[in-house]
């Protein structure tokens, strides 16, 4: 959001406002701490592309247009309803790893131990300081606001960095009324955006923005259903009105809600309390925060990013509950890492969810047309014998059974057996 707004291709004032709004109006709808976040795909894109404001706009209403549509006809659900738990589960663990690389690059921003470039406000210091404090109250995160410290000690290192060591053209933050004006694309905008960046948001947004959290808000709060219609419908009323005013397209994401789960939400409170803060900072600082939030440390986000992709991952150690085959098991973990690494590998969601299918499909058409010849194989080797007993003439006259096992180190088939009649062999 920041590179854009620096760009020009957004309005960071109305993206504060706007975001703000969502968070309220998301936080009171679901009754859960949901996360509003910017679509990572259309951001990337405007910015490798050098896209116009009016393109990143049309690009975000063409994604919530079509997320929209599917959720109002409910064509949402039937896409989740036929997708196997283990791709889901698979998107989650691939869009968890993906945080991670993510925040180690966030991470190798800041300088390294000691040297001449080392520099007191983003070091690696820092980053071993929030990630000591993180798990040291991993499970006190209820009790303890690590997330609020963090950020907190962050923002005063970049408050002191601004104002002591400031970069060239710095601007500092300046207290007024900003207000926002309508972006109204045009129709060569509308195109160029939908084309270049809306089609490769869609299949991100329908899976993890809305599938994948649908699934994740059923683990975090049971109590709580929270249906694929509704928040497609969330998505798409989120940037269908935000966009005209030049705000970043926005959506909500399951690794959001991982974040926000992990450093104590529990509730609405806290996002509402975040979209009254967002309001406040856009009405009143408006874009004269770019300073700020550019000198905040990347070593304290990275870990915070790190932190919120481990409690995404974890949710995959389910893939296996209440499944009780065996078989079953191993291939919902196969179908869960194929999904993953072409995720991570492509780094593309839509990618990684065709591979999933893909395999899951053929491990159920390998389970049903192929099973028989398995148990064919598995009664021929019941059938086999695994020993034979025999007697044999004692020299007292009497029978003396002895039973003849396999050889440990020779043929498995072959048997010594002593004939019925003779005698006693001798030595």
């Amino acid at each position: 959001m920041l590179s854009l707004s620096l760009t020009g291709q957004i309005d960071l004032t109305a993206s504060l406002i706007f975001g703000g709004l969502w968070n309220i109006i998301t936080g009171l709808t679901f009754r859960m701490p949901m996360c509003v976040q910017p679509m990572k795909s259309i951001a990337a894109i405007a910015l490798t592309n050098h896209m116009s404001i009016g393109s990143v706009m049309s690009a975000g209403m063409g994604v919530s247009a079509v997320v929209m549509a599917l959720g109002l006809t409910r064509t949402i659900h039937i896409v989740q309803k036929y997708t196997p738990m283990a791709v889901i589960r698979g998107i989650q663990l691939g869009t968890a790893i993906s945080f991670g690389g993510k925040a180690a690059e966030l991470v190798k921003q800041a300088k390294s131990f000691g040297g001449d470039s080392w520099t007191w406000d983003n070091n690696y210091e820092w980053a071993v300081f929030a990630f000591i404090v993180v798990f040291i109250f991993y499970y006190r995160s209820k009790r303890i606001p690590t997330a609020m410290i963090l950020f907190s000690i962050g923002l005063i290192i970049a408050f002191i960095k601004l104002y002591t060591n400031p970069p060239p053209k710095a601007v500092y933050p300046k207290i007024g009324v900003y207000t926002i004006g309508v972006t109204v694309p045009t129709w060569d905008e509308f195109k160029h955006g939908f084309v270049s960046a809306s089609l490769g948001q869609i299949p991100l947004t329908c899976l993890n923005s809305v599938i994948a959290l649908a699934a994740l808000a059923k683990d975090l709060f049971p109590e709580r259903p929270t249906g694929t219609p509704t928040i497609a419908v969330s998505v798409g009323m989120m940037n269908l009105v935000g966009c005209f005013f030049g705000s970043i397209p926005f959506c909500h994401g399951s690794g959001g809600l991982a974040a926000q789960y992990r450093f104590g939400a529990r509730t609405e409170v806290s996002i509402i309390i975040l979209g009254l803060s967002k309001i406040f900072f856009g009405l009143f600082f408006g874009s004269s925060l770019s300073g700020l939030i550019a000198s905040y440390p990347s070593a304290i986000l990275g870990v915070m990013l790190f932190v919120s992709g481990i409690e995404l991952g974890a949710v995959a150690r389910t893939v296996n509950d209440g499944v009780v085959d065996d078989q079953k098991r191993h291939a919902n973990f196969i179908i869960m890492i194929t999904t993953a690494a072409m995720l991570v590998g492509f780094k593309n969601d839509g990618i990684g969810f065709i591979g999933g299918l893909v395999a899951s499909l053929c491990f159920y058409i390998g389970s049903k047309y192929m099973g028989s010849m398995d148990d064919d194989a598995q009664v021929m080797t019941e059938q086999q014998p695994t020993s034979v007993s025999t007697s044999v003439t004692s020299s007292m006259g009497g029978n003396a059974p002895v039973e003849n096992h396999k050889e440990q180190d020779g043929d498995c088939s072959s048997f010594h057996k002593a004939p019925s009649s003779r005698g006693p062999e001798r030595h």
